[in-house]
């Protein structure tokens, strides 16, 4: 019985029976600006 309930669990918890799929919440941390990379040579 046990086993039963584990399978039942797994199956609709495989084919989405908690809902539809959500994107992620968005961030609160921005990041904006210019970054560069290079080599100076004195």
């Amino acid at each position: 019985m046990p086993r039963l309930f584990l399978l039942a669990c797994l199956a609709l918890a495989a084919c989405g029976a908690d809902g539809a799929p959500e994107a992620p919440a968005k961030s609160a941390v921005t990041v904006t600006g210019e970054a560069t990379v290079g080599v100076v040579m004195q």
